[in-house]
């Protein structure tokens, strides 16, 4: 396809260089240009990340050429952009550069010898200013070159394939901007392994970062467990209607993450994920696809009204993600169990962990779950050692603040309505690409009245209020009790060993203060950074020897010697116990319990 006047945008990237990290970026745009300048700019905000990123700090050799090859004058603008003059009669300019793809990461590129992954908003500038923006949402040509030996997945639109001398060329095309910048690109060797569920397509795409090969059959089994996943969702929120999915999974050493896309994902994971005898990682795995799938619906295509039109230069706020991933958490987590991809078991470890690291925190009477929604890119991403006083994670208290919604609203309708069939109804009502929506996007208004119209909510809108908008820890036990289930001390309390309610971390010989604990004794007489010298006299070597000095001082008087910006100072202070959390979930489960986390597919005849 050759593009035409008033057309969309050509965008090329070359990876035939992986041993440098250097990919070659570079796209064509055709006149009518606007203006005499040309404005192009990376995107710095990439949806689903909610932190400003600058791509342009990974970019070199920058070079804008007319259809003569004519060099055309450039300078530099703003933080993340380039303008362009354009001489009257200039027909089309051809832009070129190149990237550092060297961070390995969801949310970036990477290249070496082995692969490539692509995000398009950290390869390509777009234009901002000198054509007419409309030709954004028309469709644009990709092209991608790379070692003849590997093959392509990506949700972008195949439009063939050639040879170029070792390299191969292959072609894509894509419907309007913001299909493009969702248009994940991952090139390697490996083939993928598809499946087709309930008539729909899934491609997983696998590499690993150090070459090793992967374990067959744990391959296989996770393989089945996404189908079991898979088919849950559908039996939720319906067959979806746009198109093949996409699942990227890069293993690595200690790397994790995940990042969704319209019809596909990015997840990290190490290694270990897929080895044998290791159910935790494995089952860390399994929740985190079940987690980026449901990001199809819940994020993709139900979104806050202000995520309807994405401003790409700048942070987009909202105050609901704990909905749009607290909620995604919760409920990505209950399908896993439902699907059978995680035994009620897996589910119940999964819980206490993340009931552990509720407890060992206090930031919830200082910030609530609009706020923290609301100051995602200046807290979360931004924590510190002092972050756990005053500041909560939208992920895990907003998970947990839904499963409290949750066992409210089904004890007032005896179990027929959870947050699971609030979430398809939102999505019936507000989704893009739903057939039956009348409205797009949804603001904290709309939530709070489908709650209150479902059956049951009528009288939760207070309820739902308090949960989110006010500094409070949720009860958990309550909301665990509708289900005949229970927190309880994991072990009786350990007698005899004091608690200094620090984290530490061992570096260089020494043994240093990380964080404090909740009710820390050394909370106001030391300060993140200072080392922990010696016990009683005695020179702490590391953490283990200090847990070992530790034993049997509770309730007594000890010393210890402090190292603050090069200065010694002794402190002396009585230690306490260890605090004891409940982080043992007990209970067998009720009848509610078992209707929950039972499967919502058809049951075929050959189950019966």
């Amino acid at each position: 396809m050759s593009l035409t006047a008033a057309s969309g945008i050509r965008f090329t990237a070359d990876a035939t260089n992986g041993a440098m990290h250097h990919l070659k970026a570079g796209l064509t745009i055709e006149g009518p240009f606007t203006s005499s300048k040309l404005v192009i700019q990376f995107p710095r905000w990439v949806p689903g990340s909610y932190f400003l990123r600058e791509p342009i700090q990974h970019m070199f050799d920058f070079t804008v050429v007319d259809a003569q090859e004519q060099p055309l004058t450039w300078k530099r603008k703003d933080v993340d952009g380039i303008s362009i003059r354009i001489p009257k009669g200039t027909k089309n300019l051809t832009i070129n550069y190149t990237l550092l793809a060297a961070e390995l990461s969801v949310r970036s590129n990477h290249l070496d010898s082995t692969h490539m992954h692509l995000m398009p908003p950290f390869t390509w500038f777009l234009p901002t200013k000198g054509i007419d923006m409309e030709r954004m949402d028309m469709e644009h040509e990709v092209t991608i070159v790379g070692p003849k030996n590997w093959t392509p997945a990506t949700q972008l639109k195949s439009n063939g394939s050639n040879d170029i001398g070792d390299a191969k060329a292959w072609n894509f095309t894509t419907s309007n901007r913001d299909t493009l910048l969702d248009g994940i690109v991952e090139l390697n060797p490996n083939e993928p392994v598809v499946h087709v569920i309930d008539g729909r397509e899934h491609q997983l795409k696998i590499w690993d970062s150090g070459g090793l090969e992967i374990h067959e059959e744990r391959l296989a089994c996770f393989v089945k467990d996404m189908e079991r996943i898979i088919k849950e969702h559908h039996a939720l929120f319906g067959i979806p209607n746009w198109g093949d999915y996409l699942t990227v999974l890069h293993l690595t050493d200690t790397g994790r993450g995940g990042l969704e896309h319209l019809n596909s994902q990015t997840s990290m994971m190490p290694r270990q994920c897929l080895y044998p005898e290791h159910p935790d990682e494995y089952r860390d795995l399994v929740s985190l696809f079940s987690h980026e799938y449901l990001h199809q619906w819940n994020v993709k295509r139900l979104r806050p009204k202000n995520f309807l039109n994405y401003d790409l230069q700048r942070e987009v706020h909202t105050d609901l993600l704990w909905w749009f991933e607290g909620g995604t958490s919760w409920l990505g987590d209950m399908l896993c169990v439902r699907s059978g991809a995680w035994s009620e078991e897996d589910w119940r470890k999964d819980f206490e962990r993340k009931i552990k690291r509720h407890l060992t925190k206090n930031g919830m009477h200082r910030e609530s779950l609009a706020e923290s929604s609301h100051d995602a890119w200046i807290h979360l991403y931004r924590s510190g050692p002092y972050t756990r006083e005053s500041q909560i994670s939208y992920y895990l208290e907003g998970e947990l603040a839904l499963m409290c919604l949750d066992a409210a609203l089904q004890k007032r309708n005896k179990g027929t309505f959870g947050a699971c069939d609030l979430m398809a109804e939102l999505c019936k009502n507000y989704a893009l690409d739903h057939s039956q929506s009348n409205e797009e996007g949804v603001d904290y208004t709309d939530i709070r009245k489908a709650l209150r119209e479902a059956p049951g909510g009528s009288s939760l809108g207070p309820f739902l209020d308090r949960l989110v908008r006010q500094r409070q820890v949720p009860d958990i036990q309550k909301a665990l009790k509708y289900f005949r289930l229970k927190l309880e001390p994991e072990t009786p309390k350990t007698k005899g060993k004091g608690w200094l309610g620090v984290g530490l971390r061992e570096q260089k010989g020494r043994l240093l203060i990380t964080t404090h604990h909740t009710g820390s004794p050394l909370r106001t007489m030391t300060q993140a950074g200072d080392e922990l010298v010696g016990f009683n006299d005695l020179r702490v070597k590391s953490s283990q020897h200090l847990s070992s000095l530790l034993q049997g001082k509770e309730g007594t008087d000890v010393k210890l010697m402090i190292c603050h910006e090069g200065s010694l100072r002794e402190i002396n202070l009585e230690l306490p116990a260890a605090p004891s959390h409940g982080v043992k979930l007990s209970g067998k489960g009720n009848a509610a319990w078992r209707a929950y986390i039972a499967t919502r597919q058809p049951v075929k005849n050959e189950d019966l």
